[in-house]
């Protein structure tokens, strides 16, 4: 009973499992807000990691500008209302009407490319230019987070460059990120089983030592007690070690196949 148990806890699903399916198959783990909702009906929040989180904030940004665009929202508009859900408090200390609504996954760095964004479209400067600058002061290289944003800040310059409408561009360049948000939660699913497994191997060995106590054979005596015992122990531990490295290598391997 103990071993079936501690088999059992080893092969359980991870906890945000659910989560997971749910936002592969674009269904939300939570009910609607009341009030003002800027969040799409096709892209909300699910669980998952922070840094996953947050790269559906930035999605979900895009997604909102080519709203915005399809619905006649001048440039200066456009980033005002994006500010007013996102900005940060006041100078005077109180919050903003609808700012940093719960749950829209935004981080400092990007609310910071926001503002940068909102200053430059107020002026009549170059949108893109200031996203560039903003993303090399607010992220470390090679973040996410900033990948997407210098994408966006691509996005405006091949519509000005090209001359086609950016809300077009922004349409598909969200159903990218989208792809990109549905593969990594169906990758997470496929690696539960494998990491699973490698803790139940890693494991295994010790409840085989516990079973043989509860059989009344004292294993440890046998192991440490006699030369082929302690050669089985040794090549065991080297075994196990060199299994569960191993193991771990494909498992990272495979997560990082689709990574950017």
């Amino acid at each position: 009973m103990v071993l079936c148990g501690a088999v059992l806890l080893l092969l359980k699903p991870p906890l945000n499992a659910v989560s997971r399916l749910r936002a592969a198959t674009g269904r939300s783990t939570k009910a609607p807000r009341s009030g003002k909702d800027w969040t799409l009906p096709w892209r909300r929040p699910a669980g998952g990691s922070a840094s996953r989180a947050r790269g559906r904030g930035v999605a979900l940004v895009v997604q909102q500008l080519a709203a915005l665009l399809r619905g006649g929202r001048t440039p200066g508009r456009l980033w005002d209302e994006l500010w007013t859900v996102y900005g940060n408090p006041g100078e005077n200390g109180q919050q903003l009407e609808g700012a940093r609504a719960p749950g829209t996954g935004l981080s400092e760095g990007s609310t910071a490319v926001l503002a940068s964004a909102r200053a430059a479209a107020a002026t009549g400067a170059p949108v893109s230019a200031a996203i560039r600058r903003a993303v090399s002061m607010a992220f470390p290289p090679r973040d996410r987070e900033a990948r997407t944003w210098t994408e966006l800040a691509a996005c405006f310059d091949i519509a000005e460059a090209s001359g086609c409408p950016l809300a077009d561009v922004l349409t598909r360049f969200a159903a990218q990120l989208e792809a990109e948000d549905d593969a990594d939660a169906a990758r997470e699913t496929a690696l539960a089983g494998p990491k699973a497994t490698v803790r139940l191997l890693t494991w295994l060995p010790l409840m085989g030592l516990g079973l043989g106590a509860a059989l009344g054979v004292d294993p440890l005596a046998t192991l440490l007690g006699t030369p082929l015992g302690l050669a089985a122990l040794v090549g065991g531990v080297v075994l196990t070690a060199a299994g569960r490295a191993w193991s771990a290598r494909l498992v990272s391997a495979a997560a990082g196949a689709g990574a950017p």
